[in-house]
């Protein structure tokens, strides 16, 4: 697949040939997979305290005859706790037992269950070059609800990634004919219910994705702009390329990431 090569001027310098990794069958179920699974590695464990509901003192003996026992007065064999006694007749009260007011809870989540869900080298390569190619289907970034350049899909020239400040970038991409897209990315909305009180207020919708060939100032000078991420091509991932299992994000390569993955045939 051959796509045009842009400078930042919006003029065309030529086609280039995209890798064989762009060529990958579109495979939405190990896109899902692979996304799935960096979800449960990155899932912080929790659970609840040990001895939570477990700190009374309610032994209670369970021997007919036994002093403190619970054979004879009619009452069921629940863990108690004594609230006053006049001889052997106590005013206790069911405590800890699962079925029991301020008791524990049966099976409580456990900070030491293992939430990681394991995945095969060749089906994660596989998903990000399934994804890879998504991004270059003019049809699927489209349907995903992005506002795409007529000339879509294309790569820019690699000076792209020496850009210094955020208005320099902002500028660029509007001659690049996202212009139309950076303004929808800039909406926002109040996210409903208590995440509101947990430091996510507002929800961002997710733009344009920069792929660059490693570390270079448009990582820093890019990242405040509204739905942008600027990631060095040999970490790009599945979730990267297909935010909330939705294939086809809207993706600009430079001219130098291209030519990394050639050379290094990345997830080959």
């Amino acid at each position: 697949m051959k796509v045009h090569l842009f400078d930042m001027q919006q003029k065309q310098l030529g086609l280039v040939e995209l890798p064989k990794q762009f060529s990958e069958e579109i495979r939405f179920d190990l896109v899902q997979r692979a996304i799935m699974s960096l979800w449960n590695n990155k899932r912080q464990p929790y659970g609840s305290y040990v001895d939570a509901g477990d700190r009374h003192s309610v032994k209670i003996s369970k021997q007919r005859h036994d002093f403190k026992g619970c054979y004879g007065f009619g009452i069921s064999r629940v863990p108690r706790k004594i609230l006053s006694r006049n001889g052997i007749r106590f005013n206790w009260v069911a405590a800890q037992a699962p079925g029991t007011v301020g008791g524990r809870r049966a099976h409580p989540p456990k900070a030491t269950k293992n939430w990681e869900e394991k995945l095969n080298k060749k089906e994660r390569r596989k998903a990000i070059r399934s994804a890879m190619a998504a991004v270059m289907q003019k049809e699927l970034v489209a349907g995903r609800g992005h506002h795409i350049p007529t000339a879509y899909p294309f790569i820019i020239e690699t000076p792209f990634e020496s850009l210094s400040k955020t208005k320099e970038v902002v500028a660029v991409l509007h001659k690049l004919g996202f212009e139309e897209e950076l303004s929808r990315t800039e909406q926002r909305s109040v996210r409903a219910g208590k995440g509101k009180r947990r430091g996510r207020k507002y929800k961002t919708k997710k733009g344009i994705l920069l792929v660059v060939s490693g570390d270079c100032k448009l990582q820093q000078s890019a990242k405040n702009i509204p739905g942008v991420d600027v990631v060095a091509v040999n970490t790009i991932n599945a979730e990267l390329l297909a935010p909330g299992f939705m294939m086809g994000r809207i993706t600009l390569f430079t001219q130098a990431a291209i030519e990394r993955v050639q050379k290094e045939q990345l997830f080959m």
